[in-house]
């Protein structure tokens, strides 16, 4: 093949096979994101029992069918959600740990803080929800208590990481995970009302008294 002057032209390169797959796996994983944070939502604002398979797929503005191309159970399409629900939660905590004051009484409420928020807002509501289901969900329950049981393990570690406690000492394990039972308690109060005024005020008791029980440890 020749240009208008007669100059011989090189045939165009295929293009390479994985630069033509490139945008299709982007919009793959676009297509899952939306549908992720359409679940949470829908279980946020609906329950499971308001939250199909179809009402999401509304909601993320794609077919039923890819939203079953991506999640082929119902099940499989929370617990990806609950699970993109855990990781977010934990970036979020992780992403604010190097905001934390230096040691002593004002980080120590600042992480009781930050330890609260993970159970508070809609990804906590729409984790909730996959809870209630799974009790009477057999197909759930096995999947969600592994991953509660995940996000547990990487709550305590960061609590304790942020705290500086030292858990070979009798007591400090306890003390820490009571923090966090401390905190799921604040959140589901908060569901039914803004709890926020006497949230607070627990908060800060609660940081002293943790603050004296590591002192003391």
């Amino acid at each position: 093949m020749t240009t208008r002057t007669g100059t011989p032209t090189m045939p165009s390169a295929p293009a390479a096979p994985g630069a033509a797959r490139a945008p299709q796996q982007d919009r793959s994983r676009a297509t899952r994101r939306k549908l992720l944070e359409a679940a949470v939502e829908c279980l946020a604002e609906l329950g499971w029992n308001g939250s199909t398979v179809a009402v999401v797929a509304e909601r993320a503005g794609v077919t039923r069918g890819a939203a079953q191309h991506h999640f082929p159970t119902r099940e499989d399409l929370f617990t990806a959600a609950v699970e993109h629900v855990a990781a977010e939660r934990l970036a979020a905590v992780q992403a604010a740990a190097g905001e934390l004051p230096p040691a002593g009484p004002a980080r120590t409420e600042a992480v009781v803080e930050l330890i609260v928020r993970l159970y508070t807002g809609q990804l906590f509501r729409a984790a909730l929800h996959l809870w209630v289901a799974a009790a009477t969900e057999e197909s759930l329950r096995e999947r969600i208590v592994a991953l509660e049981n995940h996000v547990g393990r990487e709550s305590h570690r960061a609590a304790v990481e942020f705290l500086g406690a030292d858990e070979r000492t009798a007591g400090v394990r306890e003390t820490v995970q009571a923090t966090l039972d401390m905190a799921r308690g604040l959140g589901l109060a908060n569901l039914l009302t803004d709890d926020g005024p006497r949230r607070a005020h627990v908060i800060r008791q609660w940081a002293r008294l943790l603050d004296t029980a590591l002192a003391a440890a």
